[in-house]
């Protein structure tokens, strides 16, 4: 007789068992692409959060060089780009990001699957897991220093281990949350562990695994500007850091921007890759 996957009793940190409509209706919504009247209201929360920038900076309510102008602030980008130092920073910054959110991928969706579809995984691995999650990321920088020094290898580290967590999290809760029925028709129709496991676990907990991944991508972009503020010379984090030092708020704040614009590029890329894999989510709802 096929070996089943078995049915691990709930946690009682994990999602529900039942699939509630709630969250299917949120995984597909949230991977939708922006349409056009999405991107109009975009531009035009872009467009208002300028104007209301330009009035406080006009009241003069801050010193000019803390709180600079629209204007200033994109002067201080032309001057970053005239430099050549914009695009070599924002690639670097992209290559530890990619290279940290790829690792903590990697690690987070295989370590979630051992946790929540195995008595041993449950029993061993995620007690452990539980009790380093909490642990700030950015405390683990000079750990990180102390052991690969301030080359590369320890700034990747950092964004991994921070990509990890959320990654994890929600792929446990994906991958725990699967109705009980469907392991029992799996089992009943006497499916193999790797069939259950790919056939049924792993299709219901995608939106949960995306979301784990856009998640650890924003975290990516987050820790990234503390993993460049030492041991480098490049990159939008270590930007930020000098522009600090040197009291530069016109570039601290462009760079700032910058970041997030690249985040949420990112975060639309994922939606759009991953959306062929939520369609059936959609289609249920």
């Amino acid at each position: 007789m096929t070996e089943s996957l078995p049915i691990v009793p709930a946690d009682p940190g994990a999602a529900p068992a039942t699939t509630t409509p709630w969250r299917r209706r949120l995984g597909a919504s949230a991977t939708t692409l922006p349409s056009g009247r999405a991107v109009g209201g975009a531009v035009a929360g872009v467009i208002l959060a300028a104007v209301v920038w330009s009035v406080i900076a006009a009241l003069n309510i801050f010193p000019r060089q803390l709180f600079p102008s629209v204007p200033q602030i994109l002067h201080a980008g032309r001057v970053l780009g005239a430099d050549g130092l914009l695009v070599p920073d924002i690639a670097a910054s992209l290559r530890r990001a990619a290279f940290g959110f790829l690792l903590g991928l990697g690690a987070g969706v295989p370590a979630a699957v051992c946790t929540a579809t195995t008595r041993v995984g449950r029993a061993v691995v995620q007690p452990v897991l539980r009790l380093l999650a909490p642990v700030p990321t950015i405390g683990l920088v000079p750990l990180a220093i102390l052991w690969f020094g301030l080359g590369e290898n320890s700034k990747v580290l950092v964004i991994a281990l921070g990509v990890f967590v959320p990654v994890w999290i929600n792929s446990h809760s994906g991958f725990a949350g699967t109705p009980e029925h469907y392991l029992q028709a799996a089992r009943c129709l006497g499916a193999s562990r790797r069939h259950t496991l790919t056939r049924v676990v792993l299709p219901e907990a995608i939106p949960d695994v995306v979301g784990g991944a856009r998640v650890g991508a924003a975290m990516a972009f987050v820790l990234i500007v503390v993993a460049e503020m030492t041991g480098t010379t490049a990159g939008i984090g270590y930007r930020i850091y000098q522009a600090q030092l040197f009291s530069q708020a016109d570039r601290l704040i462009f760079c700032l921007i910058v970041l997030g614009v690249i985040g949420a590029a990112c975060d639309l890329a994922i939606a759009g890759l991953t959306a062929p894999m939520l369609r059936w989510a959609k289609e249920v709802n």
